[in-house]
């Protein structure tokens, strides 16, 4: 298995896929500088008279909710509404889920067209559900990932779906499967928007590789292990956002394949 994700991220970096994210001013540069170091090309758009031109033109869409208002979540539903109709695959990154009505209902009217894959930490997700017995604190979890396992489940059976449950462990959860990661670093959580990165990434998965379980699951093994290598050389959170960029875009098979933890 952990062959084959390998093999992705080189698929990523050999047909260079076109992403299109509608992503919040906090990781705009952020979330296209990761997407430049895997080897994707990001497009940052959302213009009404454009978002659906662009939709059709790129291979995936990034939906990201962190900095909301009304012309924004237009441009949203235009996207995925289109991408829908185009058969095309996209993700939802739920930022700060069951923190306002006026996210709620936006979450609401996005997941009726169907996101291929769905990131968030274990306070969104269980938002998400409708099963929040835990209070998000803004756009940090404060539930653990496997409190979230069951209505990752259930978001994932509604809306046919895959889900991918941020956290000390990475959960990706699909109709049938679990599969659990461990890589990452604590210093991570002090550089604000490194979740957004790592669902822009995931975007640049799914556009190219077929089986979308796998696609997910490179993405985040990607992501956690580059975090997890870069932590060991940063000073701070500081360096740590430029050695993940470098680490992203030079990462070695054998640095990958020691470093994965996949179960």
């Amino acid at each position: 298995m952990e062959k084959i994700l390998w093999n992705h991220i080189q698929t990523v970096r050999t047909q260079s896929p076109l992403v299109h994210n509608i992503t919040n001013f906090v990781v705009m540069n952020n979330t296209a500088n990761a997407l430049l170091a895997i080897g994707a090309s990001p497009i940052m758009a959302h213009a009404h008279a454009e978002v659906q031109d662009m939709t059709g033109i790129c291979q995936a869409l990034v939906i990201n909710i962190g900095t909301l208002d009304q012309y924004w979540v237009q441009s949203m539903l235009l996207a995925a509404q289109h991408t829908q109709k185009l058969n095309k695959p996209w993700i939802l990154d739920p930022v700060g889920a069951g923190a306002t009505p006026y996210r709620d209902s936006t979450l609401s009217e996005l997941l009726s067209y169907k996101p291929t894959v769905i990131r968030g930490n274990a306070s969104e997700i269980l938002a998400l559900a409708r099963a929040n017995t835990t209070p998000t604190k803004g756009v940090d979890s404060t539930a653990e990932s496997n409190e979230a396992i069951e209505a990752a489940k259930q978001i994932a059976v509604e809306y046919g779906t895959l889900v991918c449950i941020s956290g000390k462990t990475d959960i990706i959860v699909s109709q049938d499967k679990l599969i659990y990661l461990d890589n990452g670093h604590a210093l991570m959580t002090r550089v604000t928007g490194l979740g957004c990165s790592a669902t822009a990434v995931i975007g640049a998965f799914i556009a190219v590789i077929e089986d979308k379980t796998e696609a997910l699951t490179a993405a985040m093994a990607l992501f956690g292990i580059c975090g997890e290598l870069a932590a060991k050389k940063s000073k701070g959170p500081g360096t740590l956002q430029v050695l993940l960029l470098d680490k992203l875009h030079n990462i070695t098979e054998k640095e990958f394949l020691q470093t994965i933890k996949l179960s």
